[in-house]
């Protein structure tokens, strides 16, 4: 027997995968309900999109066993019924507890995720929910069908939801039609949908009946109730292009009973033949799925992409032994093996952009859960806060966009509770009340761009001197630029209590965001202007996957750098060195540029002299570039990083390691790390 709550269950986790799109969407659905607080009316759509969420939540917790889950679901799909039936009205007040229901909901599914599992205490929610509930108002008096011009027996075929929908329609003095349209039984659920979508744009489908009126045996007929905002002669010419075979305006002599001319989906009498399925052709009945999407765990695609990367380096030794027989004499079958590796690469290549593209989601979806982290903490805070987002179709890799969820939420938490300022000090300032949060993203090359900007208070930096000079994180602030101020937020142990109040918060947690976006070979860094607001810039690759490394050998070890890291290689005999408080550096085009011994840095105990054939391979991002001194290049390739697990994670400089086409495994650098820790002179 399965068990449905063991984490580990194929059924747990299929119920997992499922829960949480229908969480994403009911959240999103929220956020967009909140625009609608205190305007004439909601969105009907967006109430009815949430209200179906928490049932298709409700009965999936109960199916696999998620009591709570359920439990609060249900009394969720309460409220909403209540609201969207016009009993409650929406207030801050019912957003707030639709907030806090949901925010619960998440905690509940994230909870069914771990194997520790957990218990919440649903009895606070579900009282506030209770006691939005029991303020409803009762209906007022019910239609009649005489006053409305449509038949007894359409209105009785309504609900209850769609008769208050009627009721709305009416006191807001909206146009009702009553729609008819007959299509063949092959295509009905197409040209339906059609029409219905171009009927929301032009006012509200109250309901969709089936029509009880006669038509040919292979088609089939529908009555549609609609609220029309435009005028009823742009509602015609709407409906002709679709082939709505009449309309009846209810209640108004006006236009009632018009037939319109043109293109009509009643299928005409000698055209019957042509739409009749013909003696001995296959039905159009189908079982095939409708839907080309499925879903695939992560994990499998990992799995694939390690087989791609395998795939990769073989190719690599393929086209080696093709090199080796063409220096032995074997011309022949090495150029025949030339070809078969060049269009074997063309493959390779091929297939993995295509692995890549299913493991790559748009940024937005992140984005959606920041703006619920917004809404609720400001909230909280009784900040008024306005989230502008762009860029949300920007693509990254599926274990990117996880990786960094947590980062991106603390770094916009800090801009909440200690960047922007009250409407009251904003107004002191001379500032809109409202705060706003910019989150944009953009590719940038082969990396992607995150920008958090806040038009807050900003970052004090004599402050931040004051406060690390108490800490002895520094011992003179003697010749520190802006840049490196801010950068000593970055650093362990600077933040405390008391920097929370005496700098903006932006310290808490900033070394555990900088080495989590690190632990993805990400960089961060800080701008800000004092009562201006601060920016956060997170710069990403686009994936970890697959990558293309540059192989460089000192001292005897080999090592691979990220080939999207590097700017440039130098001769050593073009470049001249010189010692700048013992510590090496150069100076191209004029600009100062540490330099590095990798075997220095990782304290090897052999260390080849370099001479004038050794290279210096240049990293790094804009100003913050480091020059790494090695005795060798040897080519680009293709790699595949992977981890080396809990025992080495705190290993300095390191990202990981790869296998290469001849057996051998080597060290992938740490870029990002490597260059903060020199620049700031800890190597």
């Amino acid at each position: 027997m399965t068990d449905y709550h063991d984490p580990l269950s194929k059924a747990a986790k299929d119920f997992l995968a499922e829960a949480e799109e229908i969480f994403d969407q009911l959240s999103g659905d929220i956020l967009l309900l909140g625009d609608s607080v205190g305007k004439e009316e909601c969105a009907p759509e967006t109430v009815n999109s949430i209200f179906r969420s928490a049932h298709s939540l409700k009965g999936l917790a109960g199916m696999f066993g998620y009591g709570e889950i359920a439990e609060l679901s249900h009394n969720l799909e309460s409220l909403l019924d209540y609201l969207r039936l016009g009993k409650i009205e929406l207030s801050e007040h019912t957003l707030a507890v639709l907030f806090d229901a949901v925010e619960v909901l998440g905690s509940l599914v994230r909870s069914a995720s771990s194997e520790a599992g957990g218990q919440a205490d649903l009895a606070p929610v579900l009282d506030r929910i209770t006691t939005c509930i029991s303020g409803a108002r009762v209906e007022a008096a019910t239609l009649s069908p005489a006053d409305l011009g449509i038949s007894e027996k359409t209105l009785h075929a309504l609900t209850e939801y769609e008769e208050h929908r009627l009721k709305e329609n009416i006191a807001r003095g909206k146009s009702l039609c009553l729609i008819h349209a007959s299509y063949s039984l092959d295509t009905f659920d197409r040209e339906l949908g059609e029409l219905l979508d171009l009927l929301k744009d032009s006012g509200e489908v109250i309901s969709t009946l089936p029509s009880a009126e006669g038509g040919l045996e292979n088609s089939i007929g529908f009555d549609i109730l609609f609220g029309a905002t435009k005028k009823p002669e742009e509602l015609f010419a709407l409906l002709d292009l679709k082939g709505a075979s009449y309309i009846r305006l209810g209640g108004s002599a006006v236009g009632s009973d018009v037939q319109c001319e043109g293109n009509t989906s009643l299928p005409k009498q000698e055209d019957s033949a042509d739409t009749a399925v013909s003696e001995g052709e296959a039905s159009p009945l189908t079982a095939r799925s409708i839907s080309h999407s499925m879903r695939v765990d992560i994990s499998k695609l990992d799995d694939l992409m390690n087989i791609v990367g395998e795939l990769i380096l073989f190719h690599g030794t393929v086209s080696s032994i093709s090199e080796k027989m063409r220096i032995q004499g074997f011309s022949g079958l090495a150029v025949e093996l030339g070809k078969t590796a060049k269009g074997m690469e063309r493959k390779l290549n091929e297939l993995q952009k295509r692995v890549m593209e299913v493991r790559m989601v748009p940024v937005g979806q992140l984005f959606e859960k920041m703006s619920r982290i917004v809404r609720k903490i400001s909230r909280e805070q009784d900040k008024l806060i306005d989230l502008k987002l762009s860029g949300s179709d920007t693509e990254l890799d599926k274990m990117i966009v996880e990786d960094i969820a947590d980062p991106l939420m603390h770094i916009i938490r800090n801009s909440i509770d200690h960047g922007i300022e009250t409407p009251a000090e904003r107004r002191k300032y001379g500032k809109d009340e409202r705060g706003t949060i910019k989150l944009s993203s953009y590719q940038k090359g082969n990396h992607v761009v995150i920008e958090i900007e806040d038009d807050g208070r900003g970052i004090d930096p004599g402050k931040i001197v004051k406060k690390a000079l108490a800490l002895g994180l520094i011992e003179s602030d003697e010749g520190l630029s802006q840049k490196d101020i801010l950068d000593i937020l970055f650093l362990p142990g600077f933040s405390t209590a008391a920097a929370v109040s005496d700098i903006s918060g932006r310290g808490v947690g900033m070394d555990v965001v900088k080495n989590n976006i690190a632990s993805v070979s990400g960089t961060v860094e800080i701008t800000s202007t004092p009562g201006e607001g601060s920016r956060v810039i997170i710069t990403l690759p686009i994936t970890l996957a697959i990558i293309k490394a540059l192989l460089v050998e000192t001292s005897g070890r080999s090592y691979g750098i990220p080939i999207t890291s590097v700017r440039e290689t130098l001769s050593l005999e073009d470049v001249e060195i010189s010692t700048v408080e013992r510590k090496e550096v150069m100076q191209p085009r004029d600009a100062t540029l540490p330099l590095l011994r990798l075997e220095n840095y990782f304290n090897c105990l052999k260390c080849d002299e370099l001479s004038a054939n050794s290279y210096v391979v240049v990293v790094g991002e804009n100003e913050r570039r480091v020059g790494i001194m090695v005795n060798d290049l040897l080519g680009q390739q293709d790699i595949v990083i992977k981890s080396l697990g809990d025992t080495f994670k705190g290993v300095r400089g390191v990202a990981g390691a790869a296998d290469l086409g001849d057996q051998r495994t080597i060290l992938i650098l740490d870029v990002s790390g490597i260059v903060s820790e020199t620049t700031k002179g800890g190597a």
